[in-house]
Protein backbone atom coordinates (compact mmCIF):
# COMPACT_ATOMS: atom_id res chain seq x y z
CA UNK A 1 0.00 0.00 0.00
CA UNK A 2 1.18 3.53 -0.76
CA UNK A 3 1.31 6.41 2.14
CA UNK A 4 -0.49 8.76 -0.69
CA UNK A 5 -3.68 9.37 0.55
CA UNK A 6 -6.71 8.24 -1.83
CA UNK A 7 -8.05 11.76 -4.05
CA UNK A 8 -11.54 12.29 -3.70
CA UNK A 9 -13.84 13.23 -5.99
CA UNK A 10 -13.34 17.18 -4.67
CA UNK A 11 -9.33 17.51 -5.35
CA UNK A 12 -9.96 15.53 -8.85
CA UNK A 13 -12.03 18.56 -9.43
CA UNK A 14 -9.43 21.01 -8.27
CA UNK A 15 -6.56 19.28 -10.22
CA UNK A 16 -8.41 19.69 -13.63
CA UNK A 17 -7.09 22.73 -15.22
CA UNK A 18 -9.88 25.16 -15.58
CA UNK A 19 -11.20 26.07 -18.94
CA UNK A 20 -11.07 29.48 -20.27
CA UNK A 21 -14.56 31.27 -20.51
CA UNK A 22 -14.25 32.32 -24.18
CA UNK A 23 -13.83 28.60 -24.74
CA UNK A 24 -17.06 27.65 -23.00
CA UNK A 25 -18.56 29.74 -24.74
CA UNK A 26 -20.22 29.82 -28.59
CA UNK A 27 -19.95 32.42 -30.94
CA UNK A 28 -22.32 35.05 -30.93
CA UNK A 29 -22.65 33.95 -34.50
CA UNK A 30 -23.52 30.65 -33.47
CA UNK A 31 -25.93 31.75 -31.12
CA UNK A 32 -28.08 33.95 -32.98
CA UNK A 33 -31.43 31.96 -33.46
CA UNK A 34 -32.00 31.69 -37.31
CA UNK A 35 -34.57 34.57 -38.26
CA UNK A 36 -37.16 33.63 -40.25
CA UNK A 37 -39.28 30.51 -41.04
CA UNK A 38 -38.43 27.25 -39.55
CA UNK A 39 -38.55 24.12 -41.11
CA UNK A 40 -41.53 21.90 -39.46
CA UNK A 41 -40.04 18.34 -38.46
CA UNK A 42 -41.07 15.18 -40.12
CA UNK A 43 -41.74 12.31 -38.18
CA UNK A 44 -38.15 10.02 -37.44
CA UNK A 45 -36.26 12.21 -39.85
CA UNK A 46 -36.54 15.66 -37.87
CA UNK A 47 -35.47 18.84 -40.28
CA UNK A 48 -32.59 17.07 -41.81
CA UNK A 49 -34.85 16.49 -44.83
CA UNK A 50 -34.07 20.05 -45.65
CA UNK A 51 -30.45 19.76 -46.41
CA UNK A 52 -30.31 15.98 -46.29
CA UNK A 53 -27.84 16.48 -43.86
CA UNK A 54 -27.60 14.04 -40.64
CA UNK A 55 -27.89 10.65 -41.85
CA UNK A 56 -30.57 11.28 -43.80
CA UNK A 57 -30.02 8.87 -46.51
CA UNK A 58 -29.34 6.09 -43.12
CA UNK A 59 -32.24 7.17 -42.24
CA UNK A 60 -34.34 6.76 -45.27
CA UNK A 61 -32.72 3.39 -45.54
CA UNK A 62 -34.38 2.52 -41.81
CA UNK A 63 -37.69 3.84 -42.33
CA UNK A 64 -37.61 2.03 -46.10
CA UNK A 65 -36.42 -1.44 -44.12
CA UNK A 66 -38.93 -1.00 -40.68
CA UNK A 67 -42.01 -0.24 -42.98
CA UNK A 68 -41.41 -3.28 -45.17
CA UNK A 69 -40.56 -5.25 -42.15
CA UNK A 70 -44.11 -4.21 -40.27
CA UNK A 71 -45.74 -4.95 -43.68
CA UNK A 72 -44.74 -8.36 -43.91
CA UNK A 73 -44.75 -9.32 -40.48
CA UNK A 74 -48.67 -7.54 -40.23
CA UNK A 75 -49.77 -9.52 -43.02
CA UNK A 76 -48.91 -12.87 -41.58
CA UNK A 77 -50.69 -11.90 -38.65
CA UNK A 78 -53.14 -10.91 -40.85
CA UNK A 79 -53.22 -14.43 -42.72
CA UNK A 80 -53.03 -15.35 -39.43
CA UNK A 81 -56.69 -13.98 -38.63
CA UNK A 82 -58.06 -15.29 -41.47
CA UNK A 83 -56.41 -18.99 -40.63
CA UNK A 84 -58.52 -18.78 -37.36
CA UNK A 85 -61.56 -17.53 -39.19
CA UNK A 86 -61.27 -20.65 -41.50
CA UNK A 87 -60.77 -22.83 -38.77
CA UNK A 88 -63.66 -22.00 -36.91
CA UNK A 89 -65.63 -22.78 -39.74
CA UNK A 90 -67.64 -18.99 -39.64
CA UNK A 91 -68.69 -20.15 -43.14
CA UNK A 92 -67.51 -18.71 -47.09
CA UNK A 93 -69.88 -15.84 -46.65
CA UNK A 94 -68.26 -13.85 -43.46
CA UNK A 95 -64.37 -14.95 -45.15
CA UNK A 96 -65.38 -13.26 -48.25
CA UNK A 97 -66.99 -10.17 -46.25
CA UNK A 98 -63.81 -10.19 -44.32
CA UNK A 99 -61.58 -10.55 -47.18
CA UNK A 100 -63.63 -8.22 -49.13
CA UNK A 101 -63.42 -5.49 -46.17
CA UNK A 102 -59.88 -5.67 -45.31
CA UNK A 103 -59.14 -5.37 -49.43
CA UNK A 104 -61.85 -1.82 -49.41
CA UNK A 105 -60.37 -0.10 -46.73
CA UNK A 106 -56.61 -0.72 -47.16
CA UNK A 107 -57.13 0.52 -50.60
CA UNK A 108 -59.05 3.44 -49.10
CA UNK A 109 -56.39 3.96 -46.74
CA UNK A 110 -53.55 3.87 -49.46
CA UNK A 111 -55.25 6.46 -51.16
CA UNK A 112 -55.66 8.53 -48.16
CA UNK A 113 -52.16 8.14 -46.86
CA UNK A 114 -50.47 9.22 -50.50
CA UNK A 115 -52.47 11.80 -50.93
CA UNK A 116 -51.42 13.10 -47.26
CA UNK A 117 -48.16 13.31 -48.44
CA UNK A 118 -48.88 15.77 -50.83
CA UNK A 119 -51.45 17.99 -49.37
CA UNK A 120 -52.66 18.77 -45.96
CA UNK A 121 -55.38 16.28 -44.98
CA UNK A 122 -58.54 17.77 -43.40
CA UNK A 123 -58.34 17.58 -39.66
CA UNK A 124 -61.73 16.57 -39.70
CA UNK A 125 -61.77 14.16 -42.32
CA UNK A 126 -58.62 12.47 -40.53
CA UNK A 127 -60.57 11.74 -38.02
CA UNK A 128 -63.73 10.83 -38.84
CA UNK A 129 -61.47 8.42 -41.19
CA UNK A 130 -59.87 6.63 -38.26
CA UNK A 131 -61.45 3.62 -37.97
CA UNK A 132 -61.16 2.79 -42.00
CA UNK A 133 -57.03 3.88 -41.69
CA UNK A 134 -57.05 1.38 -38.62
CA UNK A 135 -58.54 -1.43 -40.75
CA UNK A 136 -56.76 -0.69 -43.50
CA UNK A 137 -53.56 -0.65 -41.97
CA UNK A 138 -51.60 -2.67 -44.98
CA UNK A 139 -52.44 0.15 -47.31
CA UNK A 140 -51.40 3.06 -45.04
CA UNK A 141 -47.94 0.41 -44.81
CA UNK A 142 -47.50 0.33 -48.63
CA UNK A 143 -47.89 3.62 -49.22
CA UNK A 144 -45.74 4.96 -46.00
CA UNK A 145 -43.06 2.13 -47.60
CA UNK A 146 -43.38 3.33 -51.44
CA UNK A 147 -43.07 6.57 -50.62
CA UNK A 148 -39.96 6.55 -48.46
CA UNK A 149 -38.17 5.17 -51.69
CA UNK A 150 -38.94 8.01 -53.06
CA UNK A 151 -38.04 10.29 -50.56
CA UNK A 152 -38.54 11.13 -46.70
CA UNK A 153 -42.59 10.85 -46.62
CA UNK A 154 -44.39 14.17 -46.76
CA UNK A 155 -40.67 15.61 -47.51
CA UNK A 156 -42.28 17.49 -50.75
CA UNK A 157 -45.35 18.95 -49.12
CA UNK A 158 -42.84 20.13 -46.13
CA UNK A 159 -40.49 21.62 -48.70
CA UNK A 160 -43.14 23.51 -50.32
CA UNK A 161 -44.47 25.17 -47.49
CA UNK A 162 -41.12 25.99 -46.15
CA UNK A 163 -40.16 27.64 -49.66
CA UNK A 164 -43.02 29.57 -49.80
CA UNK A 165 -43.21 30.52 -46.68
CA UNK A 166 -39.05 31.37 -46.83
CA UNK A 167 -39.56 33.91 -50.12
CA UNK A 168 -42.44 35.29 -48.21
CA UNK A 169 -40.29 36.45 -45.49
CA UNK A 170 -37.73 37.31 -47.58
CA UNK A 171 -40.53 39.74 -50.04
CA UNK A 172 -41.49 41.12 -46.48
CA UNK A 173 -37.82 41.84 -45.38
CA UNK A 174 -36.31 43.15 -48.00
CA UNK A 175 -34.64 46.23 -47.77
CA UNK A 176 -36.02 48.92 -49.42
CA UNK A 177 -33.99 51.38 -52.16
CA UNK A 178 -35.21 54.09 -51.92
CA UNK A 179 -37.43 56.66 -49.03
CA UNK A 180 -40.93 56.15 -50.00
CA UNK A 181 -41.43 59.84 -48.59
CA UNK A 182 -39.41 61.31 -51.66
CA UNK A 183 -41.59 60.01 -53.77
CA UNK A 184 -42.53 62.20 -56.76
CA UNK A 185 -46.14 63.10 -56.66
CA UNK A 186 -47.38 63.09 -60.80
Amino acid sequence: MSDKPKNTQADQEQEQEPQEPQELQATPALQATPTGPRPEAIRFFGTTWLNHDGNYPARRATVTAGSLVALVILGLVLRLAYEGLQLAAVGGFVSILVVIMFATCSALAFGHTWGSFTKRPDPARQSSLRGLLTIGFLGSLTAYFLRSLKEAPGESLHREEYTTARQQYDRRTAKRTRNPAKRRRT
